[in-house]
Formats: structure tokens, C-alpha cells, sequence
């Protein structure tokens, strides 16, 4: 979700969203924004899909935007990433059947199913 529309649907400028998150989180929401996106991009990483599948489902503009943001977190490429051992597939928060078929934009699945 861009910034501009989670700032309208909580009717608050975009200024006023900004101060809020700062204030209450200590960071700002386009820093949450990656943070989510990384999230979920580690996540399909560590489920086993390939880097180029990864950022196109996560958001981002391509391949190298998404090595480029993992190595800004993490130190490491979205390869080792993918192979760190801290990194287990949270059940609560990616259901199985989300693994399954890979959610991607648009509700279609990667699996091919639409």
C-alpha cells in the first residue's frame, strides 16, 4: 500500500501519518513499508523462490532492487538469506495454505491456478 493511501484511509494528511508513526513506532512509515516488504520477501526466500520470482511478488521494481534492499538489512545476499537457519517459516504468519499456492498480485496464486 503506498504512504498517500493508508494516509487517506485513516483520513489524516500525509504529514500528520508521518508524525504519528514517528512518534509512536520511532520510525517513519515509508521505513515500515520496507520492513514489510523485507519481511515477506525472506520469507518466499525461504520457502525456496528464486530471487527473480521473490521481488516481482514482493513489490519490488526487480531483481537487483531486491538484493540491493536484503543486503541493507541483513549483510548478506538473498541467496544466504534464503539459507540462514534463522530464518524458519513462521506457521502463524504465512498459513500453509498461503505457501501453497503463493499469493501474487491481483489474488492469483504462482502455482498457476486462477
Amino acid at each position: 500500500m503506498r504512504i498517500d493511501g493508508l494516509a487517506d484511509e485513516v483520513s489524516w494528511s500525509r504529514k500528520r501519518l508521518w508524525a504519528r508513526f514517528r512518534a509512536q513506532l520511532g520510525v517513519t512509515p515509508k521505513r515500515v513499508a520496507q520492513l514489510v516488504r523485507f519481511d515477506h520477501a525472506a520469507h518466499l526466500l525461504a520457502a525456496g523462490v528464486p530471487p527473480a520470482g521473490v521481488a516481482a511478488e514482493s513489490g519490488y521494481v526487480d531483481q537487483f532492487h531486491l538484493r540491493r534492499e536484503v543486503k541493507a538489512f541483513t549483510g548478506l545476499t538473498p541467496t544466504a538469506v534464503a539459507a540462514a537457519p534463522w530464518l524458519a517459516i513462521d506457521h502463524v504468519a504465512w498459513p500453509a495454505s498461503w505457501r501453497a499456492g503463493r499469493p501474487v498480485a491481483g489474488g492469483a496464486r504462482a502455482s498457476g491456478r486462477r
